[in-house]
């Protein structure tokens, strides 16, 4: 979140970026809303971009600023970091201080050297069971991305998975409106899936599928009942 920014109400910001897409914007329009919307949604984000697979190179289709763009060319120029780990590995990659990091080092030095960027996060993408992208999280401040911004940034990257899926297929509103809501929630559920059981993303997602098969339901109406059951015990706890 950029240095001297308010938080934002999620509910508004979510909103605004459905108006985007729901309205036929101009697919880099759409995915650079997206970017900013993650300032503004991820406690700590103050850079943001949306890289996706074009066969075997990564094209960075949408960005935040000039900041985030650049850590993206160096992850390319290296061919590692959080942004290429999302998309070829199962979870989620984080790394919370990129000074003292030892798991890019070839990446790690020169956006520490060239770039405020200190934190950086990074999301796979999934459409239709194919990792296509990932949504790319930066922090100018060491130690600021925690659970709780991964958590925010895990709902932003199913928002714009479906995005980016409504792009490339031409839906229409009604499809686009429905799979938004739906995703909205699956990321909710699956991260209190792997908060509540310690497993990956991908173990959460299909222990969602393996029970809405068991029970006859919709992995959105599954998802939407986990979501509720944990408000209530929540509250209950309160």
């Amino acid at each position: 979140m950029q240095n001297g920014q308010a938080a934002a109400d999620p509910a508004t910001v979510f909103a605004a970026l459905a108006e985007i897409v729901y309205h036929g914007a101009d697919p880099s329009e759409a995915y650079a809303a997206i970017c900013v919307g993650a300032t503004m949604l991820v406690p700590g984000c103050d850079h943001a971009s949306l890289m996706l697979r074009d066969g075997r190179a990564y094209v960075t289709v949408g960005a935040s600023d000039a900041v985030a763009r650049h850590v993206d060319d160096l992850e390319r120029a290296t061919g590692e970091g959080p942004c290429v780990d999302a998309i070829e590995e199962e979870a989620a990659q984080i790394e919370p201080d990129l000074s003292v990091s030892e798991q890019w080092p070839h990446l790690a030095p020169g956006v520490v050297r060239q770039t405020p960027v200190r934190g950086a996060m990074g999301f796979r993408l999934r459409v239709d069971d194919r990792k296509v992208g990932s949504l790319n999280l930066f922090s100018d401040t060491p130690g600021a991305f925690d659970l709780a911004a991964a958590a925010a940034g895990s709902v932003l990257a199913a928002f714009a998975a479906v995005s980016v899926a409504a792009v490339s297929r031409g839906e229409d509103v009604a499809s686009l409106r429905n799979g938004i809501e739906s995703n909205r929630e699956i990321g909710k559920a699956i991260g209190l899936l792997m908060a509540l059981n310690k497993i990956s993303d991908d173990e959460a997602f299909e222990l969602l599928r393996r029970t809405s098969q068991q029970v006859n339901v919709k992995v959105a109406e599954l998802a939407r009942t986990v979501v509720d059951q944990h408000r209530r015990a929540t509250k209950g706890s309160s």
